[in-house]
């Protein structure tokens, strides 16, 4: 059991994954530095100078059993923020990553065929259609 463990775990598929989950961990404080520090600044600006981060709406006391209760709808839309952010980043990433396999996926192209090799293949041809 302990030998199919490592032959699992140090598969390539387990180990991209490892690696592909801590970049993600990074990537994601980039774009949530990038929505809070440089998006949401300039998005507040431009509706008025409202801060997202402050959104809130307080719940009177006597609805909420004596407490007080804010919902805190300004924190959701940043995380909406953050979200459509990342996976428009991904988005361009898998499309850039496509474009570039399949231009290599042109680029290896079919061995030219010697005179021998063509030759047999007209044979095949006309051997199947005889058949039919």
């Amino acid at each position: 059991m302990l030998k199919e463990f490592k032959q699992f775990a140090l598969k390539g598929n387990v180990l991209d994954l490892a690696i592909a989950v801590v970049i993600g961990a990074a990537f994601s404080k980039i774009v949530t530095s990038l929505v809070n520090d440089l998006i949401m600044p300039i998005l507040g600006i431009l509706i008025g100078g409202i801060n997202f981060a402050n959104l809130k709406f307080d719940m009177p006391s006597s609805i909420a059993g004596g407490a007080a209760v804010s919902i805190k709808y300004g924190s959701f839309i940043q995380a909406i923020m953050d979200f459509l952010i990342i996976a428009f980043s991904l988005f361009i990433f898998v499309k850039a990553i496509t474009s570039i396999r399949k231009k290599e996926t042109k680029e290896v192209a079919l061995p030219k065929l010697s005179n021998e090799e063509l030759l047999l293949t007209e044979i095949r041809d006309l051997l199947k259609e005889k058949e039919i």
